[in-house]
């Protein structure tokens, strides 16, 4: 009886820490690892003792891997959900990191693998939770499927999950809420075109997450990023509006140009940001790489499909971090890249938040051309004028501070 009152003691301490995200907020999030990360022998431990590094540098979230047990050790092929030993350490180990996160006022944000699952030792044999033949899609590789065709992309490495059934819709609630028991505030959607995005809704209903984010990624034409873009929202209103999705037509659009000296990119026809924030900036999550698109450097990397120019990934942040959305910043970027390249990221997240840039924010696209991009950013607490690219500027009037700048970045602020 004691240990169960300590338990709910512990569990509701942790759940009282995840009140919903409002419209426009200023979190900045911390992807909480990257592509290697297992190789660290208990990558629970690290993010535990980083804890006050990142209280510090003023992360709000960390996205955790994915926590369950899994035939490939990323962990992105899940068998035995409720397992939560993984290739990153144990399940108390993991409580451990949350804990210590908690303790640091910052939430813990879960990769959710549902649209696809492995057998515990064949093909669809799945325990922890048991499922059926008829969990999985009927269109799938497998020659046992017998579920309902897929309601999204197929994936090939794993059976396709069918969510119209209940007993399985069911069962990923039961789990999801048995994460937010270990402390989970909310979830990162793993290869959400795989399936309706009205399950996102749905899951979402059940768990009432502080925050959740799909990550829709499709192909991106850079000479005409509207179709993107326009697809991602087309997805974000699938979801009934609740959620936000990672956006991919931005960190293109942002490194084409770098790479192009093209920053006339940046901006669209009605003079707004050309990616997911210049449309729905309340429901965008920027980023400039993460553990599939980022670079294998040094062994702490990513998959390297779409890596963002490594010698300029402090323009990249300059931008995110001072434009509407909820930047999230690659671990191996603020934590292995250099001390140099940490302090400017700090500098960066603390004059977000100095001048109360937000995910709705309002930004006027200023000057944008071969050699630069030039916006101004409304914020709570005054604007901010940041400038991209090696082009010369400066702002016309001498109420303009200069607070910080680097290699082909610069940013001003007046309160």
């Amino acid at each position: 009886m004691k240990k169960l009152l300590l338990l709910f003691i512990i569990v509701f301490c942790i759940n009282i820490f995840a009140s919903p995200m409002t419209e426009n907020t200023s979190d900045v999030m911390l992807q909480g690892f990257h592509w290697n990360s297992h190789f660290s022998p208990c990558w629970w431990k690290v993010i535990e003792d980083k804890a006050g590094d990142i209280s510090n540098a003023g992360f709000d979230m960390v996205w955790f891997p994915p926590s369950s047990s899994s035939a490939a050790v990323e962990g992105y092929l899940p068998n035995r959900l409720y397992i939560l030993d993984s290739g990153y350490g144990n399940s108390r180990e993991l409580t451990d990191a949350i804990r210590a996160l908690h303790n640091k006022g910052v939430r813990v944000i879960g990769d959710i693998v549902i649209n696809h699952r492995v057998g515990t030792k064949d093909w669809a044999d799945f325990t922890d939770p048991v499922w059926g033949a008829d969990s999985v899609c009927s269109n799938d590789e497998w020659f046992g499927a017998k579920g309902s065709y897929d309601t999204g992309a197929g994936y090939h490495a794993a059976r396709d999950i069918d969510h119209t059934r209940s007993y399985v819709r069911d069962s990923i609630v039961n789990w999801m809420n048995m994460l937010k028991g270990v402390g989970y505030d909310g979830w990162r959607y793993d290869f959400v075109k795989g399936f309706n995005g009205r399950f996102v809704d749905y899951y979402n209903s059940k768990t009432d997450p502080y925050f959740s984010v799909g990550e829709y990624w499709v192909d991106l034409d850079v000479y005409d990023p509207d179709g993107n873009r326009q697809q991602i929202c087309d997805w974000l209103d699938s979801t009934g509006g609740n959620s936000y999705a990672f956006d991919f037509t931005t960190k293109g659009l942002l490194q084409h140009a770098i790479n192009n000296s093209e920053y006339f990119r940046l901006k669209d026809y009605r003079n707004r940001p050309a990616g997911l924030i210049g449309w729905w900036p309340e429901r965008s999550a920027t980023f400039i790489d993460n553990h599939d698109t980022g670079p294998s450097t040094g062994g702490n990397g990513g998959q390297n499909h779409w890596p963002f120019p490594g010698d300029k990934i402090l323009v990249g942040y300059a931008y995110i971090l001072t434009h509407p959305g909820i930047p999230c910043v690659y671990w191996p970027h603020y934590f292995d890249w250099g001390n140099d390249n940490r302090q400017a990221i700090k500098k960066l997240i603390s004059i977000r938040k100095s001048f109360g840039i937000t995910s709705g924010s309002k930004v006027n696209v200023l000057l944008a051309d071969n050699s630069k991009y030039v916006a101004n950013i409304t914020g709570n607490n005054g604007q901010l004028i940041v400038k991209i690219g090696p082009g010369n500027y400066t702002p016309g009037a001498s109420d303009w501070k200069l607070l910080t700048s680097g290699n082909d970045y610069a940013l001003w602020g007046k309160k």
